[in-house]
């Protein structure tokens, strides 16, 4: 059994969970989120603390109930909290713009990247280089700052690109410093 799934999950004040007929729904002030659990994986609420605990004779419980924990956690937190992702955009003329439910994004391509922004996020623009992605759901919040830092992953002689604010990136030498 997962160590971390023996762990409760320790709701704070403001959300409220249910569950019923193999489905977790947790709702709270930044939303509401529901998961589905699989046969095998029992829930119990005790004093806002979520106990998970495994059916003996399921084989596919063992191996996944930690992933479930960390699913129904991760759907805690975002409810309770929210996830952020941030990407700065690094490079002469890169910049970003908001279009309805569209981003905009132009990175020195002859043409311009419009990405559809998902139902259930939040986009803003601060200063046309810095973007920042906020929602409920952190799967899909990763995979949309993903998905944008893809269209122009930095590289690695001028550092020119989208990258992750807390991101690092290795320089290399160039060709002139290799001749010498």
């Amino acid at each position: 059994m997962s160590r971390l799934a023996k762990k409760p999950i320790i709701l704070p004040k403001g959300v409220e969970f249910k569950v019923a007929q193999g489905k977790v729904a947790v709702k709270g002030p930044k939303g509401e989120m529901i998961n589905e659990v699989p046969e095998g994986i029992d829930i119990k609420l005790e004093n806002e603390e979520v106990f998970f605990s495994m059916d003996e004779k399921s084989s596919l419980a063992k191996p996944m109930l930690g992933l479930y924990r960390a699913l129904v956690n991760n759907a805690v937190l975002g409810v309770s909290q929210g996830f952020e992702k941030k990407l700065q955009l690094i490079g002469v003329g890169y910049r970003a713009n908001l279009k309805g439910t569209k981003l905009d994004l132009q990175l020195g391509f002859s043409h311009p990247c419009e990405l559809d922004i998902p139902e259930g996020l939040q986009v803003k623009v601060d200063k046309s280089t810095l973007i920042t992605i906020t929602g409920v759901d952190k799967k899909l919040v990763g995979h949309f700052a993903a998905t944008v830092r893809s269209l122009k992953p930095p590289e690695p002689y001028k550092g020119k690109g989208i990258r992750y604010i807390d991101e690092f990136v290795r320089k290399k030498a160039g060709k002139a410093a290799k001749g010498k």
